[in-house]
């Protein structure tokens, strides 16, 4: 039996095409819609349709719906950067908010019934509790986790009144690369810390900032849940099949390993895969974050087939560094061209 087409917005970017990989590998047809403007078309696996676009258009998005016969969405489509929300937060709000708001009503009306959502930890703000349920108080600090959150409110209130059922996956740290090759975080920006280490790894960098180092924490540094890119996309395909499998359930699930490394920790981690130690320089915290984000995974487990398979720090990190690697490769070949 055919498996059912999926779209895939924001497919050429970092998570999304691992994402497109997962379907792809499973014997899914993908379409991927990306307007390329922080995506990249060599991202999408070759076995993938690449439309570029935008998922505000709900002229286009009508006709893409149709002319593949979509029949569920994963979303990614959007703004991720933090301090950028601050400075600019109406884009957020139209690119992350309003845009999904436009791609949901578009898919009503195409008669979708599944929609899977790219969330984020940064809904919750900075949490009493650690391990974070997903029943922790929401109260997102910055505008990227209140435009995230309103959409997830959104798909809830359009489940409610209309045939779609939906599931918001909310990402702890996400890091890593695909282990075959085939995809990475290429953002020319780096933000996370794993992905700065892998260019220091490379020489990209000449030290690594450790921002606050009085943090209530065993070292003093901030502790992080870090995610495979790859089990991530691995839960992206069972939450999938999971609405398409109950389409009356509706669900909201954390995405972490449930244990949380601390910078340092990280850091050295580093140094142990690369074999030398790369300069840290100590500097003042950064507004906003909080001393430690673990997610409380026990509900993914209970609901879905899931179990990481890539749940090793040195793992996560020896695969930044191989596509870090091969990313330098790939951009010195086209600056030499």
């Amino acid at each position: 039996m055919s498996r059912p087409h999926i779209l895939v917005t924001g497919g050429a970017g970092y998570i999304g095409s691992h994402a497109v990989l997962a379907l792809l590998d499973a014997g899914y047809p993908v379409i991927v819609l990306d307007n390329l403007i922080t995506g990249f078309d060599w991202a999408v696996d070759p076995r993938a349709t690449l439309i570029v676009g935008d998922i505000a258009d709900s002229g286009m998005v009508a006709e893409v719906l149709h002319a593949h016969d979509i029949q569920a969405i994963m979303h990614f489509a959007g703004s991720i950067l933090v301090a950028e929300s601050v400075a600019d937060p109406l884009k957020y709000y139209r690119n992350n908010t309003a845009a999904s708001a436009s791609l949901v009503e578009t898919a009503l009306k195409a008669g979708i019934r599944h929609l899977l959502f790219s969330s984020t930890a940064a809904t919750y703000g900075q949490p009493p509790v650690s391990p974070i349920p997903e029943t922790a108080p929401t109260v997102p600090i910055n505008p990227y986790g209140r435009s995230k959150l309103m959409t997830e409110q959104m798909l809830a209130d359009a489940a409610r009144a209309h045939p779609l059922n939906h599931c918001a996956l909310r990402y702890f740290n996400v890091a890593g690369a695909d282990p075959h090759g085939r995809s990475g975080q290429s953002s020319a920006v780096a933000t996370h810390l794993i992905k700065i280490a892998a260019e220091a790894a490379i020489g990209l960098r000449d030290q690594i900032a450790v921002f606050g180092s009085d943090y209530p924490t065993a070292d003093g540094t901030c502790v992080r849940d870090y995610i495979h890119v790859s089990d991530l996309a691995s839960a992206h395909l069972h939450a999938l099949e999971r609405l398409m499998a109950v389409p009356d359930e509706n669900l909201v699930l954390n995405c972490g390993y449930g244990r949380g490394f601390s910078v340092l920790e990280v850091l050295d981690a580093v140094d142990r895969v690369t074999g030398r130690a790369i300069p840290r320089v100590m500097a003042d915290r950064r507004p906003g974050d909080p001393p430690e984000l673990v997610a409380d995974n026990r509900a993914i487990l209970s609901t879905l087939p899931w179990r990481p398979a890539h749940d090793d720090l040195e793992a996560i990190i020896a695969d930044a560094i191989a596509w870090e690697t091969r990313l330098a490769a790939r951009r010195a070949g086209r600056a030499a061209a």
